[in-house]
């Protein structure tokens, strides 16, 4: 039976790597972006190489009609993996009411509205998946990184009560928080601080992207059928 995902913010680093292990796995894919359609293309082209379908859909996620396109792409879909996001340091107090908003759509509202939406579908293919990329500061919080904390632990305390809302449905919904990720959401930060964090993972390294969309595409497998209301943490031991 052919299998189908969608993929939000599938243009970025982890994104990207979900998509091609998903392909691999045997899903065709539903590729959402928000502005870097190059990477998407080159995304979708690696999938068609793979012999997985890869349709392309472009949504602002802070814009409810522009979410609309991206169900109507999506009916198919048997598994939602949510890894749109963006990345915000700063002290609280340089934290603007504008960019409070956007984290909040883009990391929880859009997921919730999606998932909503998709729900008739979804019960129609089940069993099912809803996979968010959270973090570790979701689960931890970080200095200088608290309403990207609040929103990423938001989607793991949506993602629990989702759960165990959707389980009778067999829909399983699960999150992953990962640690430092070498992905050019990081880039904001020198070599030298990078260094500096990578001394505090016991593993002495940052994630590759692959390493975060092997545990995507294993909450989406059957392997991981009697798995719902879970996060995984995938922090080289940083925070354990």
């Amino acid at each position: 039976m052919e299998k189908t995902v969608l993929i939000t913010g599938a243009s970025g680093g982890i994104g990207r790597a979900i998509a091609l292990k998903m392909a691999a796995s045997g899903w065709h894919t539903i590729l959402h972006y928000s502005q870097n359609e190059e990477s998407v293309r080159e995304t979708a082209e690696a999938v068609r190489k793979l012999g997985r379908d890869a349709l392309i859909v472009r949504a602002d996620l802070t814009n409810r009609s522009e979410i609309q396109h991206v169900i109507e792409a999506s009916y198919a879909a048997s598994a939602i993996i949510f890894a749109a996001g963006m990345s915000q340091y700063a002290m609280l107090q340089d934290v603007s009411d504008e960019e409070m908003e956007r984290l909040w759509l883009v990391h929880v509202k859009a997921p919730m509205i999606l998932s909503r939406e998709l729900l008739p579908s979804l019960r129609q293919r089940a069993p099912a998946s809803i996979t968010l990329i959270s973090s570790i500061w979701g689960e931890a919080g970080a200095s200088c990184e608290a309403v990207y904390s609040a929103v990423k632990g938001a989607q793991i305390a949506f993602s629990k009560a989702l759960a165990k809302e959707l389980g009778p449905s067999h829909i399983r919904v699960n999150t992953i928080a990962p640690g430092a990720v070498d992905t050019p959401m990081n880039d904001q930060f020198s070599q030298e601080e990078k260094k500096e964090m990578a001394s505090d993972i016991p593993l002495g390294r940052f994630a590759l992207p692959d390493e975060i969309a092997s545990a995507a595409s294993f909450l989406a497998s059957s392997e991981a059928g009697y798995i719902t209301g879970h996060t995984l943490s995938v922090n080289g031991g940083w925070y354990a």
